[in-house]
């Protein structure tokens, strides 16, 4: 899983530059979990460290080969991978701060905070014309974080054999058929939903995001932005009828309360071994679906809404990150321009993670999987009628959730999933966090 980034078919004039002028020693791509460069602000001048992260899609190989296909470019320049010990990768970038080591380079880590505090370099607009959403995730009207990618999040992915077999002919088009459907897969002896969590608990908000995006972000696009000026509150109508919906699913036992305690691996290995017939999830599981022998077997379709119309929660981000305090400044914006422009990077991008490029001029490689290509086919709809909201829960700059209240949201939702809380105390309990958080 990740809030990763695209290339285009070209390296953009601001990379296609020479790196003689960079004073770096041979390559080196060095994997490794946690084991930062020995000083502060990412390590010597001669060496790039990179925080990364790793899943089933996302394999070291596959790292350390986008990292290579960079540093061919650039004879001489030498970059240290750092893996972070769980998806949590903003946590452990926090954490490498705190100890004099944070990264000279980061993808997919929140910027806010970092920014706020000076921490981020903030790119040029002249840097920034090969993207499709230049001022995306903007702080402050900066940009923090190179706007590379976009995904939708969630879909939803199901088994058609199982669907088949409790009398289902297709998708659902509207919510209330949602809930016929997932009333006739239990009454076959077969879990509705597969829904994780455990240790990676993003895993758990996946159907509140979409829930939001048809009860709340359909109706008011910029409800988090008017959350943080106090126009709208989590304990609103709406919000809470998002939470409802969630919790009710579980209370019906459409979702397994006791798959909670899957992390993200397992949650998916589970749905693709057959347990769970319904997957909300991020379009990166495409790749791994692609790559099982059942590929022919998933089908996708929008969350749906109550009128039937199609909202699409989508978000646009998710790139590379360079550090305000790199000792080589010109060289880890290099690296991270490179990266994310790279022809051949964006291609794997696209294979192994199921990206959306938000690149101009690019687009996806021909041997794309069946479930890659109904996704991108649904995400390309959806834009093209104009029905794309944001992804609750995964927003970036302004109208982010304010630092300290992501893990406030999982842990909430997987409460009411669990039924400790109802969806009006979750909602109080969220409004209460928010006001604590924004105070600090």
């Amino acid at each position: 899983m990740s809030k990763r980034a695209f290339p285009r078919r070209h390296l953009a004039p601001a990379v296609a530059v020479t790196v003689s002028a960079l004073v770096l020693s041979a390559c080196s791509a060095a994997g490794g979990s946690g084991s930062a460069a020995s000083s502060g602000g990412g390590g010597d001048a001669t060496t790039i460290t990179f925080l990364t992260f790793e899943t089933p899609n996302l394999t070291p190989a596959y790292w350390d080969a986008a990292i290579k296909r960079v540093t061919d470019k650039y004879p001489g320049m030498k970059v240290k991978r750092l893996v972070s010990p769980t998806a949590d990768r903003t946590g452990y970038a926090k954490q490498l701060k705190a100890s004099g080591q944070f990264p000279d380079v980061m993808i997919a880590v929140t910027p806010t905070g970092f920014a706020q505090a000076g921490d981020l370099y903030a790119w040029q607009p002249g840097e920034l014309g090969d993207f499709e959403v230049p001022d995306g995730g903007a702080i402050g009207g900066k940009v923090y974080q190179l706007p590379a990618n976009t995904q939708t999040i969630p879909m939803v992915y199901y088994r058609k054999s199982m669907f088949t077999k409790a009398g289902i002919a297709g998708p659902p088009a509207t919510y209330a058929e949602m809930l016929d459907d997932a009333a006739k897969l239990k009454a076959s002896g077969v879990l509705p939903f597969q829904v994780g969590g455990g240790s990676d608990a993003f895993a758990a908000v996946l159907p509140l995001s979409a829930t939001v995006a048809t009860q709340v972000y359909r109706q008011d696009p910029n409800w988090l932005v008017d959350r943080h000026t106090g126009k709208v509150k989590f304990s609103d109508p709406g919000f809470v009828d998002a939470l409802r919906r969630v919790g009710d699913l579980a209370a019906k036992g459409y979702i397994d309360r006791s798959g909670l305690s899957r992390n993200y691996a397992d949650s998916q290995k589970a749905f693709l071994d057959g347990t769970g017939a319904m997957y909300p999830m991020g379009v990166w599981f495409a790749s791994a679906a692609d790559a099982s022998p059942i590929k022919d077997d998933i089908g996708v379709f929008a969350w749906p809404t109550d009128d039937g119309k199609t909202v699409m929660p989508a978000y646009t981000g998710g790139g590379l990150e360079v550090s305000a305090h790199a000792k080589n400044l010109d060289a880890a914006k290099k690296f991270a321009l490179g990266f994310q422009l790279d022809k051949d990077n964006l291609d794997n991008n696209v294979l192994h993670d199921a990206l959306f490029p938000a690149i101009k001029g690019y687009t996806p490689p021909d041997g794309t999987g069946p479930v890659f290509k109904a996704s991108y086919d649904l995400y390309r709809k959806a834009k093209s009628d104009g029905t794309i909201v944001k992804a609750f829960s995964w927003e970036a700059g302004d109208d982010a959730l304010i630092p300290g209240m992501t893990d406030v949201v999982y842990g909430a939702i997987e409460d009411v999933m669990l039924g400790k809380k109802s969806a009006e105390d979750a909602a109080s309990y969220l409004d209460s966090e928010w006001a604590k958080k924004a105070s600090n």
